[in-house]
């Protein structure tokens, strides 16, 4: 199946007969990755008087109680609402799910020397330089950020207390200004894991201004992009399941462009 778009800039084909998911899948136990000290998922039978949500424990249907951390438990979609005092819900705020998106591999690099109280030496950053000379046409409106080395291991990986690689705010500012309205990273953050609840990068890429949130901006992470994507441009479906909360599942879908 295919199909021509046009975004008002460009007319594009796109392949819609091979999806290529970069989320990863939530199942049941340690079989997923993990951060900011939650649980492992839990799908467990519903069980009540005279009535068990498992058929191989004698019930007549299979149905499950799911616990889970939409920040901690793989890959989740985020709004403002992370950040705010009020509550701002994620399935209301962001409602454009198609983009053309460019996928970009990036090389953390090692902080040799303490750059500030939440940036130390020995430290994983992606630099704001990477973004610096990058250009985007102008209608991309998504960057997927695949960060190196990109083993298989990041569908399992416990973040949990190891200070996983992040973001220079800066870059996510460069990305602001460039007109970037939804972020997609192999991280579960893009912020340092302990860094004073200052969430610099993240305000860098929500707040035009103190006073000019942008509401309909998103910041996916956890996502995993295999290595037989190459860096280039995608068509994005952003699928957000329908949670009220600020931070939801979500599964994104890139679809190749054709020449």
């Amino acid at each position: 199946m295919k199909a021509r778009i046009d975004t008002g800039h460009r007319k594009l084909n796109v392949d819609l007969g091979r999806p290529q998911p970069i989320s990863i899948r939530m199942r049941n136990g340690v079989q997923n990755p993990v951060a900011w000290y939650a649980e492992y998922p839990r799908f467990e039978p519903v069980r009540m008087e005279g009535f068990v949500g498992s058929v191989a424990e004698g019930g007549n249907v299979n149905t499950r109680d799911i616990h889970f951390n939409p920040h901690g438990n793989g890959t989740h979609t985020e709004c403002i609402g992370h950040i705010t005092k009020e509550v701002y819900e994620v399935d209301a705020y962001i409602r454009d799910f198609m983009h053309i998106a460019q996928l970009i591999t990036v090389k953390p690099t090692v902080l040799t020397e303490d750059v500030s109280e939440f940036q130390k030496k020995g430290d994983l950053i992606i630099p704001s330089k990477i973004f610096g000379a990058m250009n985007l046409a102008p209608d991309v409106k998504a960057v997927i950020i695949r960060t190196l080395p990109n083993s298989e291991e990041k569908l399992e990986r416990v973040y949990t207390g190891y200070n996983p690689c992040y973001f220079h705010p800066e870059s996510l500012q460069i990305l602001r200004e460039m007109g970037v309205e939804h972020l997609l990273v192999d991280l579960p953050s893009v912020d340092r894991e302990s860094d004073g609840g200052k969430m610099l990068a993240h305000r860098a890429f929500w707040y035009d201004a103190p006073d000019k949130p942008r509401m309909h901006a998103s910041i996916t992470e956890m996502v995993y992009v295999p290595d037989s994507l190459v860096d280039g441009e995608y068509l994005l479906n952003l699928m957000i399941s329908p949670f009220g909360n600020d931070a939801a599942p979500s599964k994104p879908v890139l679809y190749s462009l054709l020449p």
